[in-house]
């Protein structure tokens, strides 16, 4: 049996954050964010998963799920936490952020890598306050909550993209 992307079942609800505290929001929405990505992906095979669908862009809906797994070792694990930890694919050193290299060969181990990766940053978070500051790569003061808001753009932006490239493999498209 050929393996397929999971469906994914929302675990966060957008009206619910509306009364929340700021951090419960900033995880909710990255949350949702995240699950969105992979509602995105359920359900497609390797190969849809691997293929550019809106030429000439070398985007997939692959790509954008390992780039996203290089953004969050990035600025949760490697500057906010400060883990010497190498590149999940291939990162930011190396200016590909994750988007080359896809493989339909690879797309199980790849989605295990993002939920993983996923796990790890949510725990690098769970005992830092908002307010807990880095310095980042340019030396510039950084926070926490810049990485939450940070990822939670970086994550809409691709969704967007995710969105397209969905809708053209087979004509699915919804949030």
């Amino acid at each position: 049996m050929t393996w397929t992307a999971p469906s994914i079942e929302r675990t966060e609800q957008l009206g619910a954050l509306g009364t929340v505290t700021e951090r419960q929001m900033l995880e909710g929405w990255l949350g949702w964010h995240r699950e969105t990505l992979l509602a995105k992906c359920a359900g497609l095979e390797p190969a849809q998963l691997a293929r550019t669908t809106v030429e000439p862009s070398p985007l997939t809906l692959l790509g954008l799920v390992r780039h996203m797994a290089e953004m969050e070792r990035w600025w949760f694990r490697r500057s906010l936490a400060g883990e010497a930890v190498g590149d999940v694919f291939t990162g930011p050193a190396d200016g590909d952020e994750g988007f080359k290299g896809v493989d339909a060969a690879d797309a199980e181990r790849d989605f295990g890598l993002f939920r993983a990766e996923i796990g790890a940053c949510d725990l690098v978070a769970a005992g830092r306050g908002l307010d807990e500051t880095f310095v980042s790569a340019p030396g510039v003061s950084l926070s926490l909550r810049f990485v939450y808001v940070l990822m939670i753009q970086e994550y809409a932006r691709h969704n967007g993209h995710a969105d397209f490239l969905r809708e053209r493999t087979d004509g699915v498209t919804g949030d």
